[in-house]
């Protein structure tokens, strides 16, 4: 038998002889109990948020997507390409070329994101799913370019999913000099008609700069023939993405660079990352001035049972089993308070997935999603606990030698 911890789990669940040590055994059960449902619901909140960002990413970006390490674009009839084309858990290969431009509808003009790709990126990606409108996904007719525009800036053109008059658009020419006396010499431009739909990602970066239309409009328009700046790929049903991504770098080279999902918007997950962190930062913070009622309450509890110290050290137990005993009891708080606030915190996130406790507005619909999304991760569980473990040791381990030491001397 462990005789420190029979010990300090004795003392722990006994009834002490002043009621004091038990309303602060009480108290800094409590306080490690409200910081770790604190740190449970902050942290699963921000991973709701990650989840809901990449799920509205996702019906726009694809899979996977091959881009060059050097340069803006690389030629479609690389080997590389058909490498990649030709992969067995490759379902859809789609080339796509994009670029900034100048649109102009009416007496509005904006700068635009032109998107050009071939005729199957619908299904390479999900983007027929967010499409509003009576027409349909369609890129080019036989002597029609179309362009399919985001929802925010179709309504900043005042065009609606249909327009009549058709998008100017405006690209600036290679090596061509601005002619002062006609501007409009030093542009290449050409028109795209409506195709009776607009697309809504619910991010700002797509709906309001994205125009998307067909991959010659594009290269025509940039003077790049023959050229994409991305391969996008959708992945056999099954296929694993990690494993895939893997195969498909050693393939193409150290020239090409293989993104997943995550990777296609590494800037937008970087910041919410460090946002996660900085929080649960400062919570341990708070877990850690939290975690000194449990030096208060182990102090008490040492000056109290000074007497059975000084029998268990005339009985042959040294300052460090003595200081173990009381150890042992500070951890045991550190747990009950973590085991608490974890299986509170665990309740909140549920009842806030299925009844949204906390709402985003008084009005429904006015955001994405009504209420706070929340999303448990399992590693997120254990960091808490461990960090629980970690700061309840780091606060009493002086203390209690400290106490003990005084006491065996």
């Amino acid at each position: 038998m462990n005789l420190p911890f029979y010990i300090a789990k004795r003392y722990l669940f006994t009834k002490k002889s002043h009621s004091a040590i038990n309303i602060i055994s009480v108290i800094s059960v409590l306080g490690v109990m409200v910081a770790v449902v604190a740190m449970v619901c902050t942290l699963s909140v921000f991973n709701g948020f990650q989840d809901l960002v990449a799920s509205c990413f996702t019906n726009f970006d694809p899979q996977l997507k091959v881009v060059p390490t050097q340069g803006k674009t690389f030629s479609q009839q690389l080997p590389e390409v058909q490498l990649v084309r030709e992969d067995e858990d490759v379902d859809v290969a789609c080339g796509v070329l994009e670029d900034r431009a100048l649109a102009r509808y009416g007496d509005r003009q904006a700068m635009i994101t032109l998107m050009g790709a071939e005729d199957d990126f619908d299904e390479c990606t999900d983007i027929s799913s967010i499409l509003y409108g009576n027409g349909r996904f369609a890129l080019h007719a036989d002597v029609l370019d179309y362009g399919i525009l985001g929802i925010r800036l179709a309504m900043y053109f005042n065009m609606g999913v249909s327009y009549q008059d058709p998008l100017l658009i405006y690209t600036p020419r290679k090596g061509a000099e601005i002619d002062m006396m006609d501007p409009s010499s030093s542009f290449n431009q050409d028109e795209l008609n409506s195709a009776g739909v607009v697309f809504s990602v619910n991010q700002k970066q797509y709906d309001q700069e994205y125009v998307l239309t067909s991959l010659s409009f594009a290269q025509r328009m940039f003077e790049r023939p023959g050229q994409f700046s991305a391969l996008e790929l959708r992945l056999a049903p099954g296929a694993n993405v990690d494993k895939v991504k893997k195969r498909l770098q050693q393939k193409v080279g150290k020239e090409f660079r293989v993104m997943d999902r995550y990777e296609q918007q590494a800037d937008v997950f970087r910041i919410m990352k460090v946002e996660k962190y900085m929080s649960y930062l400062f919570l341990s913070f708070i877990l850690f001035i939290a975690c000194f009622n449990i030096v208060g309450s182990l102090s008490m509890l040492i000056i109290d049972k000074r007497d059975d110290v000084r029998v268990l050290h005339h009985l042959g137990a040294g300052q460090r089993v003595v200081a173990r005993v009381f150890l042992y009891e500070g951890r045991m708080i550190s747990i009950v308070g973590a085991s608490l606030g974890i299986l509170i915190g665990l309740l909140l996130c549920w009842m806030q997935q299925h009844y949204g406790l906390l709402r985003l507005g008084d009005v429904s619909g006015a955001f994405i999603v009504d209420a706070y999304p929340v999303s448990v991760h399992v590693a997120d569980v254990v960091l808490i606990f461990l960090t629980v473990i970690g700061v309840a040791f780091i606060t009493t381990w002086y203390p209690v030698h400290y106490l003990s030491r005084k006491l065996t001397d």
